[in-house]
């Protein structure tokens, strides 16, 4: 049996379940529709066996096959591979495809499966567009995750109210009469307003990638560590490198949501001494170069980032228990 006629016999089932009358305490439950992700997810990993050397079997008797590719290292591993090779993101390159269709798929759980190679997307397709090879796979992928987000925004930029210390408020009072306080909101953009791209053009692809990297940090707390840590190691090695790819080049619409995925490996919920460590290391490295190139909105965000590892790094390392009562002899009044 394959995997169309198991995904059919279950949408069957939870519709017949659904229209049945059955008991009163039945009726007021709701029935959970899983058959239709489900059955997305198998034909998926049934379009992957084709590209990759092999696939575990566990996947295909999984129950939550979309959240058991997500977490599978060594699957992660295959694809990240083939997505360095020379002759990876051209238009004929099948994991391309796989990777667009499956974003396609309007599945959280599946998008969550592509968005967890963004890293690795960004990293080999920024070092490679100084060499003027044609990369529609990789163009093709990220065009589809910034269609995605441009219609969820609606197109709108992504803004945060800053206080004005002209205006009093419980915290403090201003010396200023009311008649000249202004009252207009003070907006901070945190991602401007998107226009539809169909094409990537230079003067477009830092925007589309940036767009890609916003996305990614949004979902970060569900994407599995493997993945922020390739997002470090890129930032570490390949950014600074001078090789047959050439340097990459980071523009702020980059760097700003690389900040911030380094900052949640840094400070994130979820410590991870290696993820830390890779993080800091990455930060280090941004603040040389931003220093190098005088970037002063660089310089800032990575100078504040390193200055957080490190005095996050020297409180790991004198671990003080507070609640601990020292044995003695001497009373002290």
């Amino acid at each position: 049996m394959d995997v169309r006629s198991i995904g059919a016999i279950a949408f069957e089932m939870t519709e017949n379940e659904t229209e049945s009358p059955g008991k009163a305490s039945d009726q007021q439950k709701p029935h959970i529709k899983w058959s239709d992700s489900y059955t997305k997810a198998h034909i998926a990993i049934e379009a992957l066996a084709g590209i990759l050397p092999s696939l575990p079997s566990y996947l295909s008797t999984s129950e939550t096959p979309a959240a058991s590719l997500l977490q599978d290292n060594d699957i992660a591993s295959q694809i990240s591979d083939l997505l360095r090779r020379p002759e990876s993101g051209a238009a004929n390159d099948s994991l391309c495809a796989w990777l667009y269709d499956t974003f396609q798929s309007s599945e959280p759980d599946l998008h969550l499966v592509v968005l967890r190679f963004v890293p690795v997307l960004a990293g080999v397709y920024l070092s490679r567009t100084s060499l003027n090879k044609p990369l529609a796979g990789f163009e093709s992928v990220f065009l589809a995750i910034y269609a995605y987000e441009t219609a969820a925004r609606n197109g709108q930029a992504v803004t945060i109210s800053i206080p004005d210390l002209a205006h009093s408020s419980i915290y403090h009072e201003t010396k200023q009469s009311a008649k000249n306080c202004s009252t207009e909101l003070h907006l901070g953009v945190i991602s401007p307003s998107l226009e539809p791209y169909g094409t990537v053009r230079s003067t477009r692809r830092a925007r589309i990638v940036g767009v890609a990297l916003e996305l990614y940090f949004s979902k970060i707390s569900e994407i599995p560590d493997g993945s922020k840590l390739e997002l470090c190691q890129f930032c570490d090695i390949r950014c600074g490198e001078t090789n047959n790819e050439g340097k990459i080049i980071l523009p702020w619409e980059v760097m700003q949501p690389v900040f911030r995925i380094l900052g949640h490996c840094l400070m994130g919920p979820a410590k991870n001494e290696e993820l830390s460590t890779a993080a800091l290391s990455a930060c280090r490295y941004l603040y040389e170069r931003a220093m190098h190139e005088l970037n002063p909105k660089a310089i800032l965000a990575a100078g504040s980032l390193v200055r957080i590892g490190e005095m996050a790094a020297e409180k790991s390392d004198a671990v003080v228990d507070y609640t601990d009562i020292p044995m003695s002899n001497i009373i002290t009044i």
